[in-house]
Parts: structure tokens; sequence; C-alpha cells
């Protein structure tokens, strides 16, 4: 058994998901990938995926051993990249990930310019609205916004966001300007379900306290949530940026400024600063200075 090859066969299994989409991926029948994966495990001594007709999951075994697979693979094609390439350019494939509006408001156009500026690397951009295991999913690098917790990752920080309260000027004519956080109480909010929901949390001084808020209208999209509150239907609560285009063209107006909580941060993660490809170097290069810079400006 080629065991780089077996390695490869089952990093692609688990990122693609499924034994019929890697052997679709890597251009090899369904048996050969069952037998890749069977031998793979015999030769071990240990089941690493458990499968179903519905799903396949991961043992602890297999999770260990995908990191190691993934280490391995990133240092065979870093070496073979240093000595096969004498112009030095990097090249090959690099996952990343981010939330779905911010990566399409401010990760994509800059890898528009990263891939004209290096053709050789090939990028896959994978946007979603919740927190990913780079590890077990498979990517080399997300965006992240908020807390890191205990995070083993790398973390390059790009910025910091704010979460503001905005109202459209025709429900602030109408309703007021609320001058306490308080008083939202009882007044139209729109609820979103991916920042804060019926609670929103506010700073006074070094004590922060909630305010339950209710309203007509309440979404699990961000853009319905924006589109609710441009026409007027609430308050709203967001990140700085999923707001800014609309700030900027007089579409809404931030409230409450003096109350809001500290920024949360936004970090570029990776997994190790040792293995790191060039690939993977070339684009944290790239993505660091502008988002600070697209940050810096919201």
């Amino acid at each position: 058994m080629d065991k780089l090859r077996a390695m490869a066969a089952f990093v692609e299994i688990v990122d693609r998901g499924s034994l019929t989409a890697a052997a679709e991926a890597l251009e090899r029948s369904q048996p050969t990938m069952v037998r890749t994966l069977a031998t793979l495990e015999r030769s071990l001594g240990v089941v690493l995926l458990r499968r179903t007709t519905r799903r396949m999951s991961l043992t602890e075994e297999g999770r260990v051993y995908l990191e190691q697979c993934r280490r391995i693979l990133s240092a065979v094609q870093e070496a073979e990249e240093l000595v096969g390439h004498d112009e030095g350019e990097p090249r090959g494939v690099v996952r990343v990930t981010a939330p779905v509006l911010f990566g399409q408001m401010h990760v994509m156009p800059l890898l528009v310019g990263f891939l004209r500026r290096y053709p050789e690397v090939k990028v896959e951009l994978v946007l979603l609205d919740r927190v990913v295991d780079l590890v077990e999913e498979g990517f080399d690098v997300a965006l992240r916004i908020g807390d890191l917790g205990d995070s083993s990752m790398i973390a390059i920080g790009v910025g910091d966001m704010r979460r503001v309260v905005c109202a459209s000027p025709s429900l602030l004519a109408e309703a007021g300007d609320p001058g306490r956080p308080e008083e939202l109480e009882g007044r139209a909010c729109i609820s979103f379900r991916g920042l804060g929901g019926g609670t929103w949390r506010f700073s006074r001084g070094k004590r922060e306290f909630t305010v339950r808020v209710d309203g007509g209208f309440a979404t699990n999209q961000i853009s319905a949530a924006l589109a609710a509150c441009e026409a007027g239907l609430g308050f709203g609560y967001f990140l700085a940026y999923q707001v800014a285009p609309a700030i900027r063209e007089g579409r809404l107006r931030v409230i409450l400024r003096e109350f809001e909580r500290p920024a949360l941060s936004v970090s570029l993660l990776y997994r190790d600063a040792r293995l790191a490809s060039r690939r993977l170097r070339a684009l944290l290069d790239w993505l660091g200075p502008r988002l600070r810079q697209r940050i810096a400006s919201l």
C-alpha cells in the first residue's frame, strides 16, 4: 500500500463528506476508495470512520490520525515546492472559511487581488455562520469574530468589531430616539438569532447589563434583519460591518453609542506556524494588513 496516497484519500473522504464525493474528486472509483480506506484501517489496527447508510463520522482515533495526516501531507507538499520550483512561487490549494456576510463584503474582494498576484494558488472559500473545527473540517485558515476561548490555534489580530444598535430615520422620527437601553423595552425590535436574539447586552461604565426586547419580526438571516430594520419595522442589533453600507448611505443611524459593549476581536486563525505552507503564509501576509485597513475604516 502507498501510505501517502492512502493518507491523501482518507483526508479527501473526510473533507468531502463521503466516499463517492472523494472518489469523484480524486478521479477514482468508489470501490477503489472503499478498499483504500479498509486497507488503511487494517494496517493501523483501528477504525478511522464510523459509516452508516446516512452519515459518516470520525472516531477519536480517526480524529488524531487525520490531524497527523494533514501535517505530513502539508510537509511533503512544502518540500516538493521548495525543490521543484526555483522561482519560489506559492502553489497548491488553500481552504479558507469566514462568516457569510463578512466573507462576501471583505474577504472575497481581497482574494481577487491575491489570486491575480499568485496565479498558481487555488483558493476554496467556504462561508459559514458558525464556528468551524479547522482540523476536522480541513480548513487552512479561518476568519473569526469574537472570543477565541482556549483555542490552540495561532491567531493574527486584524482589528476589533463594535456591536451597535441601529434604526431607520423614519422609525426614529416616529418613535423617537431612546436615550437609554431600557427604553427599548416595549418598542418594536428585530430579533436576529445570530446576535442576541431577544436579549441585548449593553455596558454602563464597567458594568454589563441586559435588556429584553420584542417585536413583530424575528429571523435567522442577517440580510432579512437588515432589510426589516431599514424598512422601519424595528430597532436592530448588529455588528458594525453588517450595517456599514446602510450607515454611509443614510438608510440607518447608530444610536446608544455610549452604552456599547467592548468591541469583539477579529482574527485570522491557523493551525501551526512551523508547518504553514508557503501558499498559506503568502495568503496570511496578503490578508492581514488589508483586513486591518478595511476594519479600521468601519
